[in-house]
């Protein structure tokens, strides 16, 4: 094996084409082996492996920098940089995260797993060496899914104005976010495939950046090449790639979305070896409930910034939403102020994301939709200890963050019944925007009624009366409370 001998990046250099090839086939099945039985982000890695080999071959990390956005495209980066032993052995696979972590190699610069940042975050690395004199690489590396999100405008339009020295972008265009891409700079993404790069119109020149294209993101000579082409480059330049997202996998490259994350599954079937029982989740009851209504109130809105599976809005039901279903892409700013909009014009707005994006929206939030006290209703999930636990994941900030600002309605619900309850209400009411906070320990149906109306807030609801004794439990703790309470 040659994955087994690579300890650094300069291993990789040793090795000749018809070598690298063969490490590219070990490192998707060292993939393999770890997703299979852990899960994690499968088609940002699969498709990024001949690009990470020829990025690795050709500069010199870690004095040359690479920031990558997101940063769930780096598991071929881990495994070049000394870390393989976390994807070839499972004794090992704990002892590393998901996402880039300083702390595990000094060929990661940041922790990151949000969005559209590696080029404002690589702009600064830029403007430090340039101060010191120095002269290494820096490149930043982002998909084409990330492009949509504003720090990622605010990042090219720094660069291509106001950095004249070294800066490489490498743009991975797989054509996909999560789900499928929207907005309008993935009409300019497909000109600028269709022409090789040779399209007239170019958002990338537009923004003061030089621009090169190569057809053959997966093909690891053409991406040795051109690297090699802009290595050393005295002024920023936009290296837009097309690759397979998946690349490898059969199911993977036919069913992009399902297979952009994964639980631990079986290779030959595609098929999880989680048991999840055949209960309920609170996402497809969303969708669900959501579409009725929406079949009944052509008014009703769903808006999700580029997590539509988050309230379960699947590619079939988006389908019969229509145009009362709508996608921003990697936007939640606008997510935002969009469905302020929508409510202060008579529509009834629902959006769905997970905690964890919403807090890039705190001005938004707090200026946009509340200070006008616009009724639109944001539905999110993963918002307590459970689920998403990665540290650029947590959702357990989510009430410390948001529940002091004014005008806004905060529920937590503690089961099935309270949650439908809460979400009609609060699609209803004309007062407020609210916060609905999906419970995190899976649909209870306890049988108590929930209540119609939570307009009259700041009070505690009564479950139990009694005289000596006060307990208080809120969301996912008074199930958990009642249980015991009845045991004792």
């Amino acid at each position: 094996m040659y994955l087994e001998n690579i300890s650094s990046p300069e291993d990789v250099k040793k090795l000749n084409i018809d070598e690298l090839e063969k490490l590219a086939e070990e490192i998707r099945k060292a993939l393999m082996n770890r997703l299979t039985k852990i899960g994690g982000h499968f088609g940002p890695n699969f498709g990024m492996v001949e690009a990470i080999i020829a990025m690795h071959y050709v500069f010199e990390s870690p004095k040359d920098k690479f920031v990558f956005d997101v940063s769930h495209q780096t598991y071929p980066h881990k495994m070049l940089t000394g870390r393989k032993d976390g994807y070839l052995y499972e004794e090992h696979f704990g002892e590393i995260s998901g996402y880039t972590n300083p702390e595990e190699s000094e060929h990661d610069f940041f922790n990151i797993g949000h969005t559209s940042t590696s080029i404002s975050l690589a702009s600064g690395l830029a403007k430090a060496r340039d101060l010191k004199k120095d002269n290494e690489n820096i490149i930043a590396v982002i998909g084409d899914g990330s492009l949509s999100g504003g720090e990622a405008f605010e990042g090219l339009d720094y660069v291509g104005s106001e950095l004249n020295s070294n800066f490489i972008i490498v743009v991975n265009d797989n054509q996909q976010c999560i789900a499928e891409n929207h907005g309008g700079i993935y009409k300019n993404l497909e000109e600028l495939r269709n022409t090789n790069g040779m399209a007239k119109n170019n958002l990338f020149k537009a923004f003061g950046l030089d621009y090169i294209y190569q057809n053959e993101g997966n093909n690891i000579q053409k991406m040795i090449e051109t690297f090699e082409k802009v290595k050393n480059i005295d002024h920023p330049i936009v290296v837009h790639i097309n690759t397979k997202k998946g690349k490898g996998y059969k199911l993977a490259e036919e069913n992009k979305e399902e297979w952009h994350w994964c639980m631990p599954f079986d290779e030959k079937t595609g098929k999880t070896t989680v048991d999840f029982g055949d209960g309920e989740d609170y996402a497809t009851l969303t969708a669900d409930y959501l579409l009725e209504k929406m079949k009944k109130d052509e008014t009703i809105v769903a808006v999700t910034p580029a997590m539509p599976e988050t309230i379960g809005f699947n590619i079939e039901k988006r389908k019969q939403a229509k145009e009362q279903f709508v996608d921003v892409g990697i936007a939640e700013e606008q997510a935002v102020a969009l469905i302020s909009g929508i409510a202060k014009n008579g529509g009834k707005p629902i959006l769905g994301t997970n905690s964890t994006f919403i807090q890039r929206t705190y001005d938004q939030i707090s200026q946009d939709l509340c200070i006008n006290n616009n009724p639109a209703t944001i539905i999110l999930n993963y918002t307590s200890v459970a689920g998403l636990n990665d540290v650029t994941h947590l959702g357990i900030f989510t009430i410390s963050i948001f529940s002091h600002i004014p005008n806004l309605i905060m529920l937590a619900p503690t089961n099935k019944d309270e949650y439908m309850s809460m979400v009609e209400w609060s699609i209803e009411q004309k007062e407020h925007p609210v916060m609905i906070l999906i419970p995190g320990n899976g649909v209870i149906n306890d049988g108590r009624k929930a209540d119609k109306d939570y307009s009259n807030i700041n009070k505690y609801k009564v479950e139990e009366k009694g005289e000596k004794v006060a307990i208080l439990a809120v969301r996912r703790f008074l199930p958990n409370w009642r249980r015991s309470f009845k045991r004792s």
